[in-house]
């Protein structure tokens, strides 16, 4: 191979490498847990397989919270359909970086699970629809 074939092999194999690298990068900042949520327009929150939705998550793991809202009979202005807000069971506060809207569709969030163990619980923050007070789920963090 000629000298100038060589340096076109070398400039490849580096880009090749950089890209995987890159890639590389990429996959680690995405989280195992992911979690497929759906914020329906009965105004009740719905995973499938399970009849009641509960979500089950390790303390401080990072997840994927992977959501498709449909449209309830009403929406906030700001054209957000639902709400998921984490509440700390024992006193109703909520925990932070878990406060999100959902506008029509399928969107992703990737939170960090808190750092406490224990019971929580998911409640809608958009008035829905009249059913909106009954939009809530169980939350636990295990250790």
């Amino acid at each position: 191979m000629p000298i100038s074939g060589n340096r076109v092999a070398i400039r490849l194999l580096v880009r090749l490498l950089a890209g995987a690298l890159l890639v590389g990068k990429l996959w680690a900042q995405v989280p195992s847990h992911v979690i497929e949520l759906t914020a329906d327009r009965d105004s009740r929150y719905k995973i499938a397989g399970l009849r009641t939705p509960e979500i089950t998550v390790k303390a401080g793991e990072q997840v994927l919270l992977r959501v498709t809202a449909n449209r309830g009979k009403s929406w906030n202005r700001d054209g957000s359909i639902h709400g998921f807000s984490l509440l700390r069971a024992k006193d109703r506060t909520r925990v932070e970086g878990w406060d999100l809207l959902f506008k029509p569709g399928k969107q992703e969030f990737i939170l960090t699970a808190p750092a406490e163990p224990g019971e929580y619980v998911v409640v809608c923050t958009v008035i829905c629809s009249e059913e909106h007070e009954g939009m809530h789920m169980k939350f636990t963090v295990l250790p």
